[in-house]
């Protein structure tokens, strides 16, 4: 029985991971949004590069936190033993970060020359 708890704990510990790595990424697109509606807003905005500048830091937050993520959820996957639970592999968290990065980045580049 204990070792069945125990199994079970684990498997919790791979779903609450992997609801995290999602909740950081959420964290990211909103701030890109946030960079994007920057622009929308103060579009005319004069002189452009205080809100350029604004943007390019939220597009810059967004890809720190992207990097956080899978920094944070690669490690906890390869300290769990699991058991049932499959864990989504490093690979694919490491490649969902990158394209969320890249895609930040190419925004911050849109906006900037917008």
């Amino acid at each position: 029985m204990a070792e069945n708890r125990t199994d079970w704990a684990e498997d919790r510990t791979v779903l609450a991971n992997e609801r995290t790595f999602a909740g950081w990424m959420r964290t990211g697109m909103a701030s890109v949004a946030l960079a994007v509606g920057l622009k929308a807003v103060f579009g005319p905005f004069q002189p452009t590069w205080i809100a350029k500048s604004i943007s390019l830091i939220f597009i810059l937050t967004a890809i720190l936190i992207f990097q956080s993520a899978r920094r944070r959820a690669c490690k906890t996957v390869a300290r769990l033993n699991d058991h049932r639970a499959e864990p989504v592999p490093q690979h694919m968290i490491t490649l969902l970060s990158f394209i969320f990065s890249v895609a930040a980045g190419a925004t911050g580049i849109v906006l900037w020359l917008l």
